[in-house]
């Protein structure tokens, strides 16, 4: 049975977090980890910025917004995520109709009936294509005309719904704003569907073990938000092409064990920011975040904070001060020099990559 340093530090070096490894671009990145959790924009820049060297803020713009390589949208567990763009159909195809079917009860709620949400679907992708990108406010403005209401969830529901069915995704930012296109014209013209049925399910299941192994079914499930049978269901599907193989209790793809790197020397220290895949990627977080400091990590309410990692274990937790100017660290306990010294390097070029101009 592996004990729980190999299995984080294995993960760690998967999610390109520990043993040096790092990737060139932010494209790279976001294949390599294939979704980046994006409910908040800055978190998911800055957990591309931690998985490579010097990638900066306008890089990341520049994926998004120029080479269109990445796309943030409402995918895995219906929550923004970045996910490489020439993935954008399939993954939707497999997740949207469950995620819909959930969202069934707050559509009644809300009364957002299955004409009403059609209509608003074809009004905006006509809005989109005539006057587009748009806000999520200009996008409400427009969705009055059907008599939606300004305030409350439902103009939030109805752009999600849309995003959902494939009629948008999110664009370019406009001072600091995210708009909102049409999909099909925003994503390059490779972006394509690809897989179907149980292909796209095994295919998913093996995205998340190149970027999360060793894990287990129930980890893919958690993870995707699909259910555990489903979960299962990939699993034998990739057992029967040969793609799996056992690490103990867990699954790793086969022929992909990374070697694991030497942990005598200076550890690889990561400021890893709110929400990041690492943390939630799993059923728990016992193999990286030691039992006492668990609740400073997830405090409650859905909260998982940004967190320091030394060689794949959270040593501390931090924050940012005001205009990104400095950052907080409170560690759980006394880290040792050599780790001190990574956690400056890491404070250093958060606030560079928050405040280029500095």
């Amino acid at each position: 049975m592996p004990d729980h340093e190999s299995v984080r530090r294995l993960r760690a070096c998967a999610q390109a977090l520990a043993g040096g490894a790092r990737e060139a671009s932010a494209e790279a990145v976001v294949r390599r980890v294939f979704a980046i959790q994006a409910q908040d924009a800055t978190a998911a820049d800055l957990g591309i910025r931690v998985r490579g060297p010097n990638i900066t803020a306008q890089a990341i713009r520049t994926a998004y917004e120029d080479e269109r390589s990445i796309v943030r949208n409402w995918y895995l567990r219906g929550t923004l995520h970045t996910i490489p763009s020439d993935d954008a159909h399939w993954v939707l195809q497999l997740l949207a109709p469950r995620i819909l079917a959930a969202t069934s009860r707050r559509y009644q709620q809300l009364g957002l009936d299955d004409d009403l949400r059609r209509r608003a679907d074809h009004l905006i992708r006509r809005v989109l294509a005539a006057h587009g990108p748009l806000t999520r406010a200009e996008l409400t403005e427009h969705l009055t005309t059907l008599g939606i209401p300004s305030d409350g969830q439902a103009s939030f529901h109805l752009i999600r719904h849309a995003a959902l069915t494939g009629t948008l995704c999110h664009g370019p930012q406009r001072a600091g704003e995210a708009t909102y296109v049409p999909l099909e014209d925003w994503l390059p013209a490779t972006a394509r569907f690809q897989w179907e049925g149980d292909d796209a399910l095994a295919e998913l299941a093996r995205r998340y073990l190149a970027a999360h192994a060793p894990a287990t079914p129930e980890d893919f499930a958690a993870w995707s938000g699909l259910p555990v049978g489903w979960a299962r269901r990939a699993w034998k599907l990739l057992a029967e092409s040969g793609a799996i193989t056992e690490y103990g209790a867990l699954t790793v793809l086969a022929g992909r064990m990374r070697e694991l790197p030497d942990s005598s020397g200076t550890p690889d220290v990561r400021m890893l920011p709110a929400y990041d895949n690492y943390l939630i990627g799993y059923c728990t977080r016992e193999m990286s975040v030691p039992a006492l400091h668990q609740a400073r990590v997830r405090p409650g309410g859905g909260l998982i904070r940004p967190t320091v990692i030394a060689d794949g274990l959270a040593v501390a937790t931090w924050t940012r001060g005001s205009g990104a100017r400095s950052i907080q660290v409170d560690a759980f306990e006394p880290v040792p020099p050599r780790t001190q010294q990574g956690i400056d390097r890491e404070k250093e070029a958060v606030v560079g990559f928050l405040r280029p101009t500095a």
